[in-house]
């Protein structure tokens, strides 16, 4: 997963989106799987690119996250772009109802609504906003 912050780092590109497993609709951070052979950091970039139509500028790593340390293996790579440059529609407009730039401001209230419930959404946000850049 990215987080896709603009130039002056008050807004953070997320997307609003059905999860069906828990039947709600929630605000994520764009991100996928890695491919076999590629490298994580350009995985990231890529899935920013195709579910939203935004390329980050420039991608450096942010947090490693286990979601569920006790009862899987599944590392989740977080990583940052301060910047992205808007090249067109998504490709995958299947992804998300929509895409936003969401202030920072409002994601503590996002968060207490349950509107951000993810955890690697949660973990990527909450370090941006704790070691915010300064």
């Amino acid at each position: 997963m990215m987080v896709v912050l603009d130039d002056r780092q008050e807004n953070v590109l997320m997307m609003w989106r059905h999860r069906f497993i828990i039947d709600r609709w929630v605000w994520e951070l764009p991100g996928g799987y890695v491919d076999p052979d590629e490298d994580p950091a350009v995985t990231a970039a890529r899935e920013v690119e195709e579910e939203t139509g935004w390329r980050p500028r420039n991608v450096k790593p942010l947090v490693s996250l286990q979601p569920s340390v006790g009862t899987t293996d599944a590392e989740n790579l977080l990583f940052v772009s301060y910047g992205a440059d808007y090249i067109g529609e998504p490709e995958d407009i299947n992804e998300a109802e929509r895409i936003d730039w969401v202030p920072l401001d409002s994601i503590r209230e996002r968060i207490d609504t349950g509107e951000i419930i993810g955890a690697a959404s949660l973990v990527g946000l909450l370090h941006v906003l704790a070691f915010r850049a300064g």
